[in-house]
């Protein structure tokens, strides 16, 4: 659902029966957004970087006799870099023993939360060995992982170097479907609408089927035993080269696996909290970096026999490494270190003999073991039960502290600080277990896509508001027609200063993402866009007011916590918005609906546009405009702005309103919650809307007469029959003078 547009003037007005016909007087419109539309970008994780002022967030592990310490303080702990002492200027503490993992919890931060990369090998690994493999990575994921813990699935072939198949989140049927097709056999739907951050593997998924081990069932597919078979001969192709070639190729490919993989370590380096790599292999034989000997006495017998009496005929080929290997796997070790990312080696061969290609591969388990015991993870050999095996690290990585800092004149040229975290008056046998340092951010400019991408996904799967570009979201579910999900329109207010701060060039290239997380942080819709807003056309209007956005999620009853985040592709500069969005069920038995009051206001202030069509509007089934009064139709404030005193009209949209008087209730609070007044709020008009739509009330409000800042407006109905229901709009009273 990434969509790159370009806009002509007089587009997307909204109109009186369908989405977007020609409405005099509504120019819903952007006047000319050209240039091509920028490939995804990152969010700006460093607040304040241009500043200089960077904070980091060190996630801590303190662990005595295998167990986690609990009960520090932030007073228990000193960081310094180098000779210099640095202030902990934030500190907060997760124990996923009692962390929150229900709706409405609130999120935990980002660089506590653990992520796990799975890593299927497929270049050194059975083919038949990887496919079972499966279902033990699924177990883990279902059963003893966190409901906080972040997952991503990516693989590895010497064809393909490592490919994210899905990006770190929550969601757990997405995680099932990537293991299950292991990224290679992507779902046809995934080259239709694909998610460009990588959070949504498959759109499309069978809910019905779903189970603590899997979320697909056995229909999901046309033909299920053909996909696995289609599936085995990829992976028996990506293999089967690997097998047969003769040393010196073998040490080229481990060279060049050696290399990507340590691309993968400083990937991970830019990923908040704590990281694992999960590397389900068959593993490479040992003997490319360290050199062999026979194993068998007799073996050993006859070869120095043959070195005594006949030294010409002395066969070097494998009796010492390769150094080059050798030190290309020591800069793999460095970067995971560095990058405070731990390798979890499996393996997954078992008892080794002849494959089902046809060869013997060598036993890979040295090699695996070299790998997890130098980043300082371990081996494990019990794949079929992995849970249980990876248990002792599950509970001993179950408490983070994490302790954030300031260094002061930070140069943001992405350098490696080292970093030290100590334990003051720490019991004997405590082990702090901390990454070595950190890297100094980069100019956005200069990170790669992957980056970009990771980074914004991980922006929104966190879901902690932050950004310096102001933005306000609009988001309320509408039933327009008999279909099982509501119309969730978005609508985004973005700051045009903001968006357009340290921008050099003449074109703005605007990413807009919006994702709908159920309360297990299962994806539920999402849609994206890249705008580009040439600065000749549209410059003068960005400026005075900014970029207001309209676009639209399909969501089923349920609540949501839906996260729109914006971000200059140039620049870095970022929004991220969280808004809870409750979708009922719209049943007449279940009682009235309202919606939050809305606020028509007049055009001209912002600069409009809207989501390039997708799903039934891309074939010209428009849904009706949602927003109409008296008949015509409004353009919605997301954040009123209203003088102290000054009359406003509003909107009060209700489905399932019983007949009789209607009784209003209406309230300012403030910005924390709290009651300040009554809101001086009169219902003036009803518009009925009979048994599928809802009635619409017009009603005046005047703003209260309270010093300028952040309120809000609670309105409360009660119909005839005693039901009531009630809803609320935060809005601003602005200063004398200011524009609304």
């Amino acid at each position: 659902m990434n969509r790159s547009i370009r806009v002509r003037k007089g587009d997307f007005m909204p109109g009186k029966k369908k989405f977007w016909p020609l409405a005099a007087g509504f120019a819903f419109a952007a006047a000319a957004l050209l240039a091509p539309a920028a490939p995804p970008a990152s969010a700006e994780r460093f607040n304040g970087e241009t500043a200089n002022v960077v904070a980091i967030e060190l996630p801590v592990e303190v662990v005595k006799d295998g167990l986690p310490v609990r009960g520090l303080t932030v007073n228990d702990f000193e960081v310094s870099e180098g000779r210099k002492k640095l202030k902990v200027t934030g500190f907060d503490v997760v124990d996923l023993a009692s962390a929150p993992s229900q709706p409405g919890a609130a999120p935990v931060p980002t660089a506590a939360r653990r992520h796990f990369l799975l890593l299927f090998d497929l270049t050194f690994s059975e083919p038949k060995s990887i496919l079972k493999a499966r279902q033990s990575a699924q177990t883990l994921v279902a059963n003893s992982l966190h409901p906080t813990d972040l997952v991503a699935v990516a693989t590895y072939s010497g064809a393909r170097g490592p490919q994210l198949a899905l990006g770190f989140t929550a969601d757990r049927r997405q995680i099932a479907s990537a293991i299950e097709t292991l990224g290679v056999a992507k779902p046809t739907e995934r080259s239709q609408g694909a998610d460009p951050l990588r959070l949504v593997y498959e759109s499309e998924l069978h809910e019905s089927s779903f189970s603590t081990t899997r979320s697909i069932n056995a229909n999901s597919f046309d033909n299920k035993a053909e996909r696995e078979g289609e599936l085995l001969d990829t992976l028996k192709s990506l293999s089967e080269a690997t097998g047969r070639q003769d040393r010196q190729n073998q040490v080229n490919r481990v060279v060049a696996f050696s290399r990507s993989i340590a691309d993968l370590g400083r990937m991970m380096g830019n990923v908040d909290g704590r990281k694992y790599v999960v590397f389900l292999s068959e593993g490479f034989d040992s003997s490319l970096l360290t050199g062999s000997t026979p194993s068998d006495p007799q073996e050993q017998a006859q070869s120095s026999l043959t070195n005594e009496t006949t030294p010409w005929a002395r066969s070097t080929e494998g009796s010492t490494g390769d150094i080059k290997t050798l030190n290309q796997m020591e800069k793999l070790y460095e970067e995971f270190r560095r990058a405070d990312c731990v390798i979890q080696a499996v393996d997954i061969g078992g008892l080794r003999g002849q494959g089902d290609l046809g060869f013997v591969r060598p036993n890979g388990k040295e090699a695996l073991f070299a790998m997890a015991k130098e980043t300082g993870g371990e081996l494990y050999e019990n794949w079929n039960d992995l849970g249980g095996a990876m248990g002792q690290m599950l509970k001993r990585t179950s408490v983070t502290y994490v302790l954030t800092v300031q260094p002061e004149d930070l140069k943001l040229d992405g350098q490696y600080h080292k970093i030290k975290v100590d334990l003051k008056n720490a019991p004997r046998g405590t082990r702090v277990v901390v990454k070595p340092g950190y890297y100094a951010p980069r100019p956005f400019a200069q990170r790669n896509p992957l980056e970009r991408v990771l980074d914004a996904a991980d922006t929104i799967v966190g879901g902690i508001e932050s950004g310096s570009i102001a933005m306000s979201v609009l988001a309320a579910p509408f039933h327009l027609n008999a279909g099982p999900t509501a119309y969730v329109p978005i609508v985004a207010e973005i700051d045009g200063p903001g968006l357009l701060a340290n921008l050099q060039g003449d074109v703005v290239p605007t990413e807009i993402y919006a994702y709908a997380l159920d309360g297990s942080g299962a994806v539920r819709d999402f849609f994206s866009q890249n705008l580009g807003l040439a600065l000749a056309k549209v410059g003068p209007q960005l400026k005075a007011g900014g970029l207001k956005f309209f676009g639209h999620l399909d969501l089923p009853p349920g609540d949501y916590s839906v996260r729109v985040l914006v971000r200059n592709g140039k620049t870095g500069a970022f929004s991220l918005r969280v808004v809870p969005v409750k979708v009922p069920a719209f049943a007449q038995a279940a009682g009235p609906v309202l919606l939050p009051p809305f606020f028509p206001e007049p055009p001209g202030k912002w600069l409009m546009t809207r989501e390039a069509p997708r799903g039934a509007a891309a074939t010209g089934q428009n849904p009706p405009y949602p927003f109409m009064m008296r008949e015509q139709p409004y353009i919605p404030s997301s954040r009123p702005v209203l003088g102290a005193g000054q009359n406003a009209q509003l909107s009060l949209v209700v489905y399932n309103l019983g007949a009789g008087e209607v009784k209003t209730d209406a309230k300012v609070l403030g910005a924390d919650g709290k009651e300040l007044q009554a809101a001086d709020l009169k219902v003036t008009d009803r518009e009925r809307g009979g048994a599928a739509n809802p009635d619409r009330l017009t009603a005046s409000f005047k703003a209260p007469q309270l010093q300028p800042g952040d309120y809000q407006l609670q309105v409360t109905l009660t119909d005839g029959g005693g039901a009531r229901q009630t809803s609320s709009i935060p809005f601003v009273v602005a200063k004398p003078g200011a524009r609304g």
